[in-house]
């Protein structure tokens, strides 16, 4: 039978994974990828509007991101965003679209990124194993409240110690992963 307990759990370390997801997908791997632009908001006649809804982003060959905007009057504005961004990336703009090349990584520059990778898989670690005294402290008070009985409270902590390693499994998967991409030239 599922618990509500565990089905809580369950759901806030699947937004534990998307979100290291998303800033794994943040840190570029000396590859074009159009999610390097995801964070990127541009001042859109006044309004922060994310680049991808102002513009197509294509990667015409490994190291390039190609940004077509859908109003070229818009063009002035999404080159100032990409520079004012943490990209590090000049835009070369061509007066109706413009190219984004990403340089390839240096050695230390890969070592570093592998290092923040692991930094962030932690504190993904972290995330989970909050969730999980989450969830204990509310089995334990249903415990206490004689909502359930001792018996059904140790299930329950193993069944919550099962998702948590499953959740962590995960996390060093993702990590690992995405430090062989950082790593392999």
């Amino acid at each position: 039978m599922a618990n509500p307990i565990i089905d809580k759990a369950n759901e806030r370390f699947k937004h534990s994974h998307e979100a290291l997801g998303r800033e794994f997908s943040a840190i570029r791997a000396g590859r074009a990828n159009a999610s390097l632009l995801d964070r990127i908001e541009v001042d859109y006649y006044g309004a922060p509007t994310p680049l991808n809804q102002l513009a197509s982003i294509t990667v015409p060959e490994a190291r390039v991101l190609l940004i077509s905007p859908f109003d070229k009057n818009s063009i002035k504005e999404i080159e100032r965003a990409i520079n004012e961004s943490d990209l590090g990336i000049n835009p070369a703009n061509d007066g109706s679209v413009i190219r984004l090349v990403i340089p390839a990584l240096t050695e230390e520059t890969r070592k570093d990124l592998a290092k923040e990778v692991k930094k962030l898989g932690e504190n993904a670690k972290v995330a989970i194993r909050n969730i999980r005294r989450d969830a204990m402290d509310d089995a334990k008070k249903q415990e206490k409240d004689k909502e359930i009985t001792e018996d059904e409270l140790k299930s329950l902590e193993k069944d919550i110690q099962k998702a948590t390693d499953d959740a962590v499994k995960k996390i060093d998967s993702m990590t690992n992963e995405k430090e062989k991409e950082l790593l392999t030239v």
